[in-house]
């Protein structure tokens, strides 16, 4: 079974190399206000998680700054997802705002729609 998983997950990096999305141009100043708005933002996951692969070229086709952290090889990553967020599960997007507070968001349709909002509040002001 670990042979196949390697194979697939070795597939779904090969086709998202292949297919990478264009990242979206906007003027400096608007793309320097949502580079700030991302930086309290991390993205733990594993490189050839399907779900994770959908997030990664959402930001990728959003142009998006967000540190990605890998929670596969990492253990402290590890930890640190299974300590904060409760559970050991991926993607995951660690969500610190102005005041400290730190927020664990699972699931890869509502890490896509948080940002994307995120990035439409911004655009549209």
């Amino acid at each position: 079974m670990q042979i196949i998983r390697w194979i697939l997950g070795r597939i779904i990096l090969f086709f998202n190399w292949v297919f990478t999305p264009r990242s979206i141009k906007r003027d400096a100043e608007l793309q320097a206000e949502i580079d700030k708005k991302m930086a309290n933002l991390a993205l733990y996951q594993y490189p050839a998680c399907p779900f994770c692969v959908k997030v990664r070229r959402s930001i990728k086709r959003n142009n998006l700054k967000i540190k990605t952290v890998n929670a596969k090889t990492c253990e402290t990553s590890k930890q640190e997802l299974e300590t904060g967020g409760g559970k050991l599960k991926v993607p995951c997007l660690r969500i610190e705002n102005n005041k400290g507070e730190v927020n664990w968001m699972y699931e890869s349709s509502d890490i896509i729609n948080y940002l994307e909002n995120e990035v439409s509040e911004l655009q549209a002001a």
